[in-house]
């Protein structure tokens, strides 16, 4: 007979005696447990114990927390976390250089614990290390123990950063502004200024006064690429917390301090690969540089304004050279007039009209001078090219340059804050220093061939802008290093090669609706599931590697889950770092049986997407979001990395409870292997048609195996 819900089997450990197995009420108190421990050491005063986890984190275990405890977990008798703090704060306090280092180095352990923080924070002890900081007499190893105990404390949300010192600002910033700095000291240092940056708008202020950009740069150019993730996280809060009309300045000095040159020479292209948090540090970059264009994407043109104009009359001459204009006025609007339908404006009379949708606003216009004086000769052949054609195949140069304009902010996310996890950065927009512009320059000439290839004609505009589209986000799935890769990429796409890339990914509606074909499909329909459903289960069996969101995300911890390969259990386990390939089930100390598991929720309707830090989270963030909630009330979340880990992990869940799989993820595949199968099975009939009593189709094995390259 299994034993009750609420009974729990652990082993506590003290040092120097023999472990005790218990069998742990969890409808008891807690303190009537730890009592009943210290009797069976002899020990009095257990109001001064508690108990930790002897493994792992080695948390204090709380009536909160105690019901996260599972069978067989190793715990530890220690002193309460009331009592360490005490101990902890005197001996950091004491004149013994050891013995200071060796509580500094405890600290900066226990300071994880929540328990342990707020008991250390009630005792004022932020404030003490504050001190022990601003004096200046700690070196080296204290230090840094010193640095990692007080950012520890400081990420728990107890206190605010608002009450840290001038002094103290100036004390960390003078650590990150030296030439010479212990590595722990300066990351540590790093860290904390950006946490100052992030969680206080007046320390936002106070640190910008004391760091200067130029040696921030130049902590990128050293080795030590976590030194490099820091240095590019404190340039980007600061960059984010920035007031607007800072953010250009802030921006002209790190294009002064080729910051731009040294990342692609001494991060992208460095000798080591680039890590998560870097990715992720880097797209952070990348979205807060472009998103310095949403001002001008936003601004609508004012037709009144002549500087604004003579803009639009700058497009005109270079493109027609206007040395030769009529003198008289009508001659001159009625040259215009035409020139301007030539340039592809849909107002021609008064093409500043067309630039007043936002987005994207007066950027279009950027985007088409810069074109008209960088990249002259192409910007005159496009214009003169499509204006001497009289079949109605011209392409309207200025439309196309407006509405390729708005698609590329769509699709680089013009003015959206950066996503929580997401690491896609494209290495090609750190190659050039108008990486924008270029971008554009290379996709108005792309836009310019497809309408070439498709024959297309002015009502077919909005059908060339979505080839268009589909062209750019393949390519810009193929992460080019450069622009010139990324011309590569875009010749390769052609319209004729998209055409056959649709094709390959769907089947045509029109083939496949005979009866015969229809009844062929459901009775593969069945087979094909199942295979699906064995792939996934397969995969949650190999396991997959999930990251903890915390307060500060560059220190990553992970943790992994996997199936037992009977399909009865879910084991799961924390781990130091990103696992290379799988983790031995021996390692995953934590697991929930399959028959426990009551439901998969989704989503807003996950736990720890309902808990008040959870809010912020954005919303990529939410939509890679799932729970297991199993018996009695209790759950385990994810974050999946990515869209497809989290397909596969939602239908896997679902298979393994029996129920239907209904992700994107499951559709697309059952559309693309019935297709596969069909087409197999049909090769050998010569002519379908349709008796008026059809035999039933023979039911055949399947002819390819269901295989998949996941890595």
């Amino acid at each position: 007979m299994p034993p009750p819900s609420d009974i729990v089997k652990v082993a506590i450990e003290w040092p120097g005696a023999n472990a005790q197995l218990i069998e742990i009420d969890q409808k008891k108190p807690l303190s009537s447990i730890i009592r009943e421990v210290c009797d069976g050491w002899s020990l009095s005063g257990s109001e001064q114990f508690a108990l930790r986890y002897a493994d792992g984190p080695q948390l204090y275990i709380t009536e909160q927390s105690r019901s996260e405890i599972k069978n067989g977990t190793i715990l530890r008798l220690a002193i309460s976390p009331a009592r360490a703090a005490r101990q902890l704060l005197d001996r950091i306090q004491s004149h013994g250089i050891d013995a200071r280092l060796e509580a500094l180095k405890e600290l900066a352990k226990l300071s994880a614990d929540p328990t342990f923080a707020t008991e250390f924070i009630n005792m004022e002890g932020i404030g003490t290390l504050a001190r022990l900081v601003e004096s200046g007499t700690h070196f080296g190893e204290m230090l840094a123990f010193t640095l990692t105990a007080f950012l520890e404390l400081m990420d728990h949300g107890i206190v605010s950063w608002d009450l840290i010192s001038l002094s103290f600002i100036k004390q960390i910033a003078g650590y990150v502004n030296q030439p010479m700095v212990d590595v722990s000291i300066l990351q540590r240092s790093l860290a904390i200024l950006e946490s100052m940056v992030l969680n206080s708008h007046s320390l936002y202020h106070r640190v910008a006064q004391e760091i200067t950009i130029g040696q921030l740069i130049g902590h990128l150019q050293v080795s030590n690429q976590e030194i490099q993730t820091y240095a590019i996280a404190l340039i980007n809060a600061l960059f984010l917390k920035a007031p607007e009309d800072r953010r250009q300045e802030m921006a002209s000095t790190l294009a002064q301090k080729h910051l731009r040159s040294i990342i692609l020479n001494h991060v992208i292209r460095g000798n080591r690969p680039i890590k998560a948090e870097m990715a992720h540090q880097l797209y952070v970059l990348q979205v807060l540089t472009f998103n310095l264009l949403e001002e001008r994407m936003m601004t609508k043109m004012d037709p009144s304004d002549q500087a604004q104009r003579d803009i639009i009359f700058e497009l005109r001459r270079i493109a027609f050279d206007g040395e030769n204009d009529p003198s008289g006025t009508e001659k001159r609007k009625a040259m215009y007039t035409k020139d301007y339908k030539m340039l592809g404006f849909t107002n021609h009379v008064n093409p500043a009209m067309d630039f007043t949708q936002t987005p994207p606003g007066m950027l279009a216009l950027d985007n088409m001078l810069y074109l008209a004086k960088l990249h002259q000769d192409t910007y005159i052949r496009i214009v003169l090219e499509n204006s001497s054609r009289e079949d109605k195949h011209e392409c309207p140069f200025g439309r196309c340059a407006i509405e390729l304009t708005r698609m590329l902010c769509e699709i680089l996310q013009v003015g959206e804050l950066p996503n929580e996890g997401c690491n896609d950065y494209h290495p090609m927009f750190f190659t050039h220093d108008r990486a924008w512009e270029e971008f554009f320059c290379v996709c108005i000439q792309l836009l310019n061939k497809t309408w070439k290839e498709m024959r297309a004609t002015a009502e077919d505009f909005n059908k060339v802008m979505q080839v268009v589209r589909e062209q750019i986000t393949r390519a810009l799935a193929m992460k080019p290093s450069s622009l010139d890769q990324l011309k590569g990429k875009l010749r390769g796409l052609s319209y004729s090669e998209i055409l056959r890339l649709r094709q390959s990914e769907r089947m045509s509606q029109d083939d496949f609706q005979s009866p015969p074909i229809i009844e062929l499909r459901e009775r593969i329909q069945p087979e094909i599931l199942e295979l699906i459903k064995q792939q996934r289960l397969n995969r949650l069996c190999e396991g997959s590697c999930f990251r903890k969101l915390g307060n500060r995300r560059r220190q990553e911890k992970f943790w992994f889950c996997r199936l037992s390969l009977n399909h009865k259990v879910l084991h799961y386990g924390d781990l130091d770092e990103s696992p290379q390939g799988e983790v031995p089930f021996e390692l995953l100390t934590d697991k929930i049986p399959v028959s426990d598991i009551k439901s998969v929720v989704t989503g807003k309707d996950c736990p720890h997407m309902k808990e008040k830090s959870a809010l912020k989270q954005n919303k990529e963030v939410l939509e890679l979001a799932f729970s297991i909630l199993y018996d009695p009330d209790e759950n385990l979340n994810f974050v999946a990395p990515n869209k497809y880990e989290y397909c596969i992990w939602t239908d896997g869940l679902c298979a393994l409870l029996g129920r239907e799989m209904g992700s994107d993820l499951t559709r697309s595949d059952l559309d693309t292997l019935i297709s596969m199968e069909m087409k197999l099975r049909l090769l050998d009939l010569e002519n379908i048609t349709i008796p008026e009593a059809p035999p039933p189709v023979p039911k055949e094995p399947s002819t390819y195996n269901f295989t998949y390259n996941y890595g």
